[in-house]
Parts: C-alpha cells; structure tokens; sequence
C-alpha cells in the first residue's frame, strides 16, 4: 500500500532494448501502488578512466526509446487511466521531436527527473507573455522598456530558451537578449544539463564572446539549479561575487518557471499579481513586493 514512484537510468547496450521492455512489463504489475516510471539517459562525463565502456546515445536510439514508451502510455491509459511510463525531455531533444501535450505528463509527477520540464515552461512562459501582451498599457510599456542582456544555459535548453528570447525581442523590440550554449568542459561535452555547468566554464567562455566584441549587457540571467542549493557558489566552488567581478555584470538566478524568465528579461519592470477580484493574473508596472 506504499506508493511508489521509479526511474530507469537507460545504458546502451546494457538495460535497453528487449530488457527496457521486460522492465517496463515487470514494473506495471504494481500500479498502482507504482504511481509513475521515469526512463532518462545515462549521463556520461569524461572521468571515466577505468569504468564500463558506455556510449551516448544516438537520434535513432532516442526514437526507438520514445516509441517503445509511447506504445506502453497507450495501452496502459486504457487499462488504468494513468500514463505510467515517461521519457524524459532529453529523449524528445534528442530525437528532435515534439514534446508531448500537458495532459500526458498525469500532472507532471516525474517533474524532478525532468519529465515535463521544458513543456510546463513553455506553457507557463507563453501564458505569461500572452498575460503581459494583453494589458492596456502594453503598448506603452514595450517602447520604453530598453536593455541589453545575456542568457546562459545548457545545450539541452538552448534551443527553447533561444525562442524565448525571440518572441520577447519581437513583443518588446528595444530588448537585445544574447542566449549561449555554454560548452562542458569541466564534466565533458556529452553533459549538456544547466544544472552541471561550473562557474569556470561561465568564465572562460563569456570573457571570449567579450572578447570577440559581443555586447553581453549589464545582466546575466541563468537558471538558478546551477548554483548550490540555498548558497551563492557553483559547483566548482566559484562564488556568484567572483563571476560578476570577471565578467563586470549583475548576475540574476532565475527558476525554472515562465513567468519568472519574462520579469528577469524585463528586469522585473513588470510583474505579475493576482487580482483577487477576478482570480487571475494580471501585469502591474514595479517590482513585486
């Protein structure tokens, strides 16, 4: 009578395939005190001197993973009205396919394992902007809301973070926002997670793009899973104090949450409050107390 919630950590060539199956078959015997599984790619680092020679997986790999659990989230709706089984936003990036609708996520409860991550940011994100667009003094807010920034994130998240940034440039056009794929080098390239990316790999490769004559702005905005839970630090122990010296810029560490990204982009010139009247969100000029 436990509930239970799993994931499987998929290797290549080692649980994947005809055992990923058997393990999926194996797993749904106890929905549902099992309430949901996780399947996510290992990750790889470049310290693995010495260890089991495993591979990264391919786009035609990510497809086959992603069919396979499809076909199970089918078959296992009908019979228990709940999903059961997720793939992680990595193996629809990878695959280059379309994130699944909301409703598939049985309300996004693999969250932490990055199930649903990207799509609930999209759908918070243009909410949000939608909100903002909708207000009456939209057209006055967007001519005189001018800066220049700059967004650091992993290579899994910059594609969505680069459209992000578009449609905020072209809804508020005095607002220049710089978006890079920071590099891995500390853990390898093959880790292309935010989260993982150290203070040093900031550092080096923002101080190049300064270098080349590219104007970062004023602000740097990444996403706050970066840093040290409830400190101000990096993984590789460099302090946000030391990145903002290097780099002359405020640094900003924002959630992973839609509405949020849009006030950091703005540099919370508007802001979102609950009108208890209406039970809605609406945008207000000053920051949010």
């Amino acid at each position: 009578g436990t509930p239970m919630n799993g994931q499987i950590v998929l290797c290549k060539g080692v649980n994947d395939g005809e055992e990923l199956k058997r393990s999926i078959e194996d797993l749904t015997k106890y929905i549902p005190c099992m309430q949901s599984v996780s399947v996510v790619p290992v990750g790889l680092s470049k310290y693995r001197d010495g260890l089991y020679p495993l591979e990264p997986f391919t786009k035609e790999d990510a497809c086959q993973v992603i069919d396979l659990i499809e076909m199970w989230q089918k078959k296992l709706y009908k019979e228990h009205g709940i999903h059961f089984i997720h793939a992680s936003d990595e193996w629809y990036i990878l695959a280059e396919r379309e994130l699944p609708e909301e409703s598939r996520y049985d309300g996004y409860i693999q969250l932490e394992n990055g199930v649903g991550m990207m799509r609930l940011l999209k759908t918070e994100f243009h909410d949000a902007l939608e909100a903002l667009k909708q207000n009456d003094n939209y057209e006055t807010w967007k001519n005189e809301t001018c800066r220049t920034l700059t967004i650091a994130t992993g290579k899994l998240a910059y594609s969505t973070l680069a459209g992000f940034a578009e449609e905020i440039m072209k809804a508020f056009p005095y607002i220049k926002i710089n978006v890079f794929a920071i590099r891995n080098d500390f853990f390898g390239e093959t880790v292309t997670v935010s989260g993982l990316i150290t203070g040093q790999d900031l550092k080096a490769q923002l101080l190049e793009k300064k270098a080349s004559g590219t104007d970062l702005g004023d602000t740097l905005l990444i996403t706050c899973n970066m840093l040290r839970s409830g400190e101000q630090v990096f993984l590789d122990d460099i302090t946000v104090q030391e990145l903002e010296d290097a780099l002359d810029m405020t640094l900003v560490a924002v959630e992973n949450q839609g509405q949020e990204l849009i006030e950091a982009m703005l540099n919370h010139h508007y802001t979102m409050q609950r009108d208890n009247d209406t039970d809605s969100f609406v945008y207000v000029k000053g920051y949010n107390s």
